[in-house]
Formats: structure tokens, sequence, C-alpha cells
């Protein structure tokens, strides 16, 4: 690690960690960050694991004090969450990520569709059962939490659409709930990928600190202009990941 190293990955995390804090999908900034500073692919993973888990701390932070985390709806999401993540890390170190590239093709379009067809009810909190919401957020937790072990770009903004859409959350809730299941997924993760000896530890822990200013700010203008500021930024993000894929699939 160098001057010219910080140089690079800093900023990028800092904007990556605005982006993550507001429609999620920041690692579709760090990471290439990571590997743009000349760091291995899964040591970029796994380091920018430690500077995220950082930078999603800062988010609950703000997010639990306006009241925007329901403590009591964590627990469940949260224990799927780590399993998941073991699960597709675990993966993630023994297999290059073709497949899910291919899966990601197919389910960008499908995923920006139900973006841009949540009008009316974006803003709004549905009333549902305590166990079905329960069962629906640690169903998504599952899944999404798994991608992220594996690679990650996108995975928050998949947990807040799905968490939105079938959990019946506003999108305020739901990026707080979000970012409580997506820490404990990154922290499975992490512990993954650095008992493999994957993660930079000084380029990590100075990074998160400019994930943690990243995060802050994306978080404060969630909470003051709620659906207003998070839709156009997860419909950029999920532009952005599906362009990236097809890119590195068909080149």
């Amino acid at each position: 690690m160098d001057f010219n190293t910080l140089l690079v990955v800093c900023p990028l995390v800092f904007l990556g960690g605005f982006v993550d804090a507001v429609g999620g999908g920041g690692a579709l900034i760090a990471v290439p960050a990571y590997l743009l500073a000349g760091i291995p692919p899964h040591m970029a993973i796994g380091t920018n694991k430690l500077s995220s888990c950082m930078g999603k701390a800062a988010s609950i932070f703000k997010l639990a004090r306006s009241g925007f985390v329901d403590w009591k709806l964590a627990p469940l999401p949260v224990l799927v969450s780590f399993v998941g993540s073991y699960a597709g890390a675990s993966i993630a170190l023994n297999l290059p990520p073709e497949v899910f590239e291919i899966i990601l093709l197919v389910l960008l379009p499908i995923v920006a569709a139900i973006v841009l067809r949540k009008r009316k009810h974006d803003s709004e909190h549905i009333d549902m059962p305590y166990s079905k919401r329960v069962g629906i957020l640690s169903s998504c937790a599952f899944v999404c939490n798994a991608y992220d072990g594996f690679y990650g770009p996108g995975s928050g903004t998949f947990l807040l659409v799905s968490f939105s859409t079938f959990g019946g959350l506003d999108v305020r809730e739901a990026s707080g709930q979000t970012k409580v299941v997506n820490i404990a997924g990154a922290g499975a993760a992490l512990v993954t990928f650095a008992l493999a000896g994957q993660v930079d530890w000084h380029l990590g822990l100075i990074a998160g600190l400019f994930g943690i200013a990243g995060h802050y700010l994306g978080a404060t203008l969630v909470v003051k202009n709620g659906t207003a500021i998070v839709r156009p930024i997860i419909l950029v993000v999920l532009l952005a990941l599906f362009a990236k894929t097809l890119w590195q699939y068909f080149v």
C-alpha cells in the first residue's frame, strides 16, 4: 500500500459509500477501485468487505436514530444472511463468477422493471402479519446475501428493492432494514475472506474511514428526501451493473 493506492481507492470508496447508503450497489464503485489500484480480485473483494462494514455501520446509526430500523424484524433475517453470505463466500473462493454473471444478466432487467413499475406505492408501508413479513425478509436476505458473499455489487440494491416490493416496507424503512441485514452478510463474508488471508487490513481500515463519511452523508439525504432520492439512484445502479456485467460477459 502506498500513497498512490490511497489516492485511487479512498475517494471512490467515499463515493461508493454515498451511493450504497442511498440506493445500494456501492460495491459497483468500490470493488473496481481496489482492482484499479492493482489489488488482486479476491483480495479486492475481501478488503472491500472490511471498508463496506465500516460504512454500513454509519448508515445504520443514522437511519436507526431517525426511526427507520425495526429491530424486532432483524434477528431472523440477520441470522439467515450469515448463512447465505458464508455459503456464497465459500463458493467464491473456489469458483469464478461466470455463473452468477449469467444470472445477473437475466435478473437485472426484471428488477429494473419492478422498480420502474412501482410508482404509486413507493413510499407506502403495507400492513401484513409479523410472521409473514419476517419470513419474506428472511428469504430475500438469504438469496441476496448468498450473492453478496460470492461477489457483492448490487446486493444492497436487490435487498432494498425486494424488502420494499415483497416485504411491504416503505423505501426508508427498507433502506434501514437493508443496512442491518447487509452488514451481517458482509461481516460473515469478511470473516471468510480474512481466514483465507484475502483482506488487506491497513488499506481496508483507511478506506473504511472514507466509506463512513460517504455512508453518513448518503443516509442523511435518505432521511430528508425519502423516495425522491432513492428510486432514481436505484435505477442508475441497476443500469450500471447490467452494463458492467454485459461488458464482462461478452468482451
